[in-house]
């Protein structure tokens, strides 16, 4: 069993930057793929980004602006988020698994979700 909980969302103008946390418990922490996942008012949730060792992967929407790290001391994943617009605007959560895929709903294990609203 994981456990993950993330954090640092909020409110920020277009342009800014947020950091989000995602602590994780419970399995060895290198022996998964950790995700960040999004999803807006009346769409899909969508693959943002992943990690496992060093080697990372992003949406197309995101690359060069997001930018997804771990610090395995911590057991955590952060998401940095740069030049952000206000289409980035969801409920973004944290995954883990321990195969990678840009689907979801193979994830099986997630935090509750945190708001990052981006305003113009």
């Amino acid at each position: 069993q994981v456990q993950v909980v993330e954090s640092g969302g909020g409110l920020v103008q277009a342009g800014g930057s947020l950091r989000l946390s995602c602590a994780a418990s419970g399995r060895t922490f290198n022996d998964f793929f950790m995700g960040w996942f999004r999803q807006a008012p009346g769409k899909e949730r969508e693959f943002v980004a992943a990690i496992r060792w060093i080697t990372t992967y992003y949406a197309d929407s995101v690359k060069g602006r997001f930018t997804i790290s771990r610090d395995n001391a911590k057991n955590t994943v952060y998401l940095q988020m740069n030049s952000l617009k206000p289409e980035d605007t969801a409920v973004y959560y944290c995954a883990a698994d321990f195969s990678l895929s840009t689907d979801w709903s193979v994830w099986d294990y997630w935090g509750q979700g945190t708001q990052v609203t981006v305003s113009s």
